[in-house]
């Protein structure tokens, strides 16, 4: 299975960075993992909600152009359905049965994701209704996928 990542943005924190690294590792056991950074838009502290729509276009024109044509698309989104780390590799395994081998997941920057790209999404994943740095929301990823495919190779896993 190929997974891509596609995240607005660069991780500055080293332990952050870190972390992405480690779980960026232990897959390479199970997939052909791919992270893709797209720039992300500087935010005016201020900024209306006109300029605020504008800048998540800027940043999602920049995610559509990155996603692979024949992937399956997951957004990380406030919105979407909440599931069980189970649920999650649940999912994933029934998308490989289907025969859907490339997954893309994505996260939005800081004002979230832009309306094109939510509708080019399959499915919509919140982790939660809390709101988290989107930097840090990449590593919370990574653990998830990887422990999604130790639940599914049936293999043992911190709890």
């Amino acid at each position: 299975m190929r997974i891509t990542i596609i995240a607005v943005g660069k991780v500055k924190e080293k332990y952050l960075r870190d972390a992405i690294a480690e779980y960026a590792k232990r897959l390479t056991a199970y997939c052909n993992l791919n992270v893709i950074e797209v720039m992300d838009e500087k935010t005016p502290e201020n900024a209306s909600s006109a300029l605020n729509e504008q800048i998540k276009k800027k940043e999602g024109d920049r995610i559509l152009s990155k996603i692979p044509d024949r992937a399956y698309v997951i957004a990380l989104a406030i919105n979407g359905s909440m599931l069980s780390s189970e649920e999650f590799a649940g999912k994933l395994e029934a998308l490989s049965v289907q025969g859907r081998s490339e997954i893309c997941l994505v996260i939005g920057g800081s004002l979230g994701l832009a309306p094109e790209v939510l509708e080019r999404a399959e499915y919509k994943l919140s982790f939660s209704r809390m709101t988290f740095p989107h930097q840090l929301m990449r590593a919370i990823l990574l653990e998830q996928v990887y422990r999604a495919f130790k639940i599914n190779a049936h293999e043992p896993y911190h709890k």
